[in-house]
């Protein structure tokens, strides 16, 4: 995700030709948007996005339990 906020801030910084990147060529611009397709292609086919979406799914449904027992659980009488 962070390369693909460099890519669009790499772009808006060419478009209103701010500094060094007015006299870079457009196909140089491309280059942070290659990368980041390969990285989404890569992280799917090997199942990374699936992974770290379950192991947050995980987390969550635990923090619930704790919060149920916590509930549940008899509290001590003055």
């Amino acid at each position: 995700m962070w390369m693909l906020l460099i890519a669009l801030v790499l772009t808006l910084l060419r478009f209103l030709e701010v500094g060094p990147l007015a006299a870079v060529s457009w196909w140089w611009l491309l280059v942070p948007y290659g990368i980041t397709v390969a990285w989404w292609s890569f992280s799917d086919a090997t199942g990374l996005t699936k992974r770290r979406a379950a192991e947050r799914d995980e987390a969550r449904r635990q923090s619930r339990i704790e919060r149920q027992k916590q509930v549940l659980s008899p509290r001590k009488r003055r």
